[in-house]
Formats: C-alpha cells, structure tokens, sequence
C-alpha cells in the first residue's frame, strides 16, 4: 500500500490501495521512450526480418490490419535473457467489426544464446530447495544431540564397556509397550526410507529466481507426447509497400506507468439499489404489464462485471492499458464469448489462469498454458482516433490479451534470433442498447 497526498481540505492524508496492476498513459511526447507506444507502425525485434503479414490480416475481409498497441514486454526477472514485444493490430473496416478475427495479437521474442531454460531453472530450484531441506535436517539432528548431551550431564548416563551404547537410566527391564517394533525412525506412511542428512561439506546451491514447475506445464509435456509431430510452417507472407498498406494511427507514447490506485472507501455501486423499493411508472406504456417489464429490462442492464469495470477504470480515468504478468483480467461484461470464457465470479477468479475449465486456450505453438498479461482499456480509443471525425469509430470495451507462459520461441528460429508468434486475443463490445 502506497500512501497517498489528498488534495482535500484540511491537507490529511489519505491511504490509497496499490494494486500489482500497472496502469499505461499515453501522451504525444515521448520524454525517451522509443518502444512502447499506440498507433504508428510496427518497429520489429529485427528489422531485417518482419513476421508473416499472414498473423496481422483480418481474418475476415484478409486485408491487412494496423498497428493499435506496441508494447515492451521484457521480463527480466521471470524470463531473463528474453527480448520480448507485444502487439495489437485491428481492422478498420466498418464491416469487420464485432467480428471474430478483427483484432489479432501478436508476441515476438528473441531469446539470446546463453539464456536458461524453463527447464534448468526449474531444476536449478528444486535442487535448492533440497539442499535447504537437507541443511534444515541436518540442524535439528545437531539440536537434538546437543538436548541429549544435556540430559547426560545432568543425570550422569553411563556407557557399556562393549560398544559404547548409552543406556537410558529410566528404562525398565521390559521393552517399552507403546515402541514400534522396528527400530527404523522412517515415515511409516512413506514406502522411501528416510532421508540422510547431508554431509556437512555439501554447500546449498544458490537460490535462482525461475518459474515453478505448474500443473499445467505437467500436464503440456504429457499431452506434447500424445500430439503428432509438428508440419512444416507455411511460408512467410511478404508486407506490402508502406503506400498500399492502410493508414496508420496516429503515435501516442506510452512514455508514462505507474501502478494502480484505489480508493479503500468507493461509491456504493448502482446496481446494490433495492428494485422491489422502486416505483416504475408504466402509464405511458401503453398497455398493461408496462412497469414489469420495464423493470425487467433495468434489471438486465445492471451487469455486476460491467459496473465493477466502470468503478475501477474511473478511479484512473486516462489509463490506456492495463499490465499484470500472469493476473487477473479487468472483464468489461461477463456475457459474450470472452466473458463466458473467462469469468468465474469472484470465489473462482483464480481459475482463469489455472488451467481449469475457465481461462485461456492453450498455447497453440508448444502447447503450454496461456496467462493474461495485459488489455486495453476504451480510453486507447479516444487517443488513437484523436485525428478521426465524427463518432463512428472503434467500439471495443477491453481487448485482453492472453500469452504462453513458457514464453516459447517460434519453431525453426535458432537461438539469437527473433520469432513471432500469434496470441489470443479476447475482444468484449461496447454494450448496443436496443430501444423497444
């Protein structure tokens, strides 16, 4: 939680909730950022070698798309030696929109030589970890040595003359009753005999920051094995001539983040109003039965999703996109394909990127899990058509973006060099009010 300086009166200071969202501004100067921006055109990971324009046509009209989002994606700490963009292409045919297809997403990635694998490092910190669980055992045999050495100097136990067993001066003549009968101090639930400490010159291996090994990348490596091997890749599409390509939006730099604050005490949410408590007046319905279904149709446009996507993007009115690695989607409704894909209602939220029966498909190029790592907000809108006329434009509510967990490379693409592959893409709406 960060604090936040109030501008109310009295000059208090008010604490605001950070979330772990990052929240992207656009702005026309670039104060230095060269990479993450709206509109424009696509500046690749190697200029010399663009991605088939196939991943950036329409899927319905086939013609080619342009440029709505360029973003740096690198993650360092969780894919180190990653070069990593996103981007988000749309098209501006009238016809094509609220078209599956209209608005594809695409990942680029160059993984340098001597990065780690998903798989190294993951065994790099289990094997931590097990020299850590080994120094621990280690130490409490130490402790409880150093407890029996006490007891021996303060009750004064002997040894026998043979082999220098300690014997314990309470015991009985009589096997204790309650002792097992094997002497093993092994788990009797594990079919594993017990550990042995490590030996006291094993140093722990450093920690290495890495990506757990998760169900679902269990679960990819055993349906990769089920699956035939891969067809040959159809060969790349070339880009037309930037003058036959459409017209690009205008550039608007993402030069500005910072992460998500909210206010701990919002407004009350409309859609908590009593209905029963409220009087319809149907008397220019014309005909009975008016006030019901008036009410009905109230009713149905409080979507919950919706008022709570409202709320949150009006506390930071002028994001444009909002960035959370492997978190949870900001759903503008919970209809539609992309809301009954992804919503869970609040108590199975998590779900959406744990591989159960709500959340992304899976990766399409090494069959791995897919997380949410960014969408964009409807304010992108309004600075990308800043030029347009009149108000037929985009109409889109969010477009989340959900992308493969592995951060897979593009088969065929030798270490060092850049690859793309195509992401899922999930667009909700704007709602269309239907007068009766």
């Amino acid at each position: 939680m960060a604090p936040y300086d109030s501008d109310s009166s009295g000059g208090e200071d008010t604490d605001f909730t950070e979330t772990n969202v990052l929240l992207g501004y656009a702005a026309e100067d670039s104060n230095g950022e060269v990479v993450s921006r709206l509109g424009g055109r696509p500046d690749w990971l190697d200029p010399t070698t663009a991605p088939s324009s196939a991943l950036a046509r329409c899927k319905v009209c086939k013609d080619l798309t342009v440029l709505l989002l360029q973003l740096n994606g690198e993650l360092p700490d969780r894919f180190p030696g990653h070069e990593r963009r996103l981007y988000i292409f749309g098209c501006r045919r009238k016809i094509c929109r609220r078209q599956e297809g209209s608005i594809r997403a695409i990942r680029g990635v160059r993984i340098a030589p001597d990065a780690p694998t998903a798989e190294s490092i993951a065994q790099a910190k289990q094997e931590a970890k097990e020299a850590k669980d080994n120094a621990a055992a280690a130490a409490a045999k130490a402790a409880s040595a150093a407890s029996q050495g006490l007891g021996n100097a303060l009750f004064g136990v002997k040894t026998t003359a043979g082999d220098g067993a300690r014997v314990n001066p309470f015991a009985s003549a009589s096997a204790n009753p309650f002792a097992p009968k094997q002497a093993a101090s092994a788990n009797p639930f594990s079919g594993k005999p017990a550990s042995t400490p490590a030996a006291q010159d094993e140093k722990p291996k450093p920690d290495t920051v890495a990506l757990t090994k998760t169900f679902a990348e269990t679960l990819s490596l055993s349906n990769n094995k089920m699956q035939p091997p891969p067809t040959s890749a159809p060969a790349p599409e070339p880009w037309p001539q930037e003058a036959e390509q459409p017209k690009p939006y205008p550039v608007r730099w993402i030069s500005d983040a910072e992460y998500e604050t909210l206010d701990p005490s919002p407004a009350l949410p409309l859609q908590n109003v009593d209905m029963g408590a409220m009087e319809i007046d149907s008397a220019d319905a014309g005909g009975s039965g008016g006030g019901k279904e008036d009410k009905e149709v109230y009713e149905s446009t409080m979507d919950a999703t919706f008022q709570k996507f409202a709320d949150r993007v009006g506390e930071n009115p002028d994001q444009c996109l909002r960035y959370e690695f492997a978190g949870q989607p900001l759903l503008y409704s919970k209809d539609g394909p992309v809301g009954k894909l992804l919503y869970c209602g609040e108590e199975g939220a998590a779900k959406v990127n744990s591989g159960g029966a709500k959340g992304f498909p899976r990766c399409g190029n090494c069959g791995a899990g897919r997380v949410f790592e960014m969408q964009l907000t409807p304010h992108a809108i309004e600075e990308l058509e800043i030029d347009e006329d009149g108000l037929d434009g985009m109409d889109w509510g969010t477009v989340i973006v959900g992308v493969c967990e592995k951060d897979c490379q593009e088969q065929g693409v030798e270490a060092g060099q850049a690859g793309y592959l195509e992401e899922w893409a999930g667009v909700q709406w704007e709602e269309v009010t239907v007068k009766r």
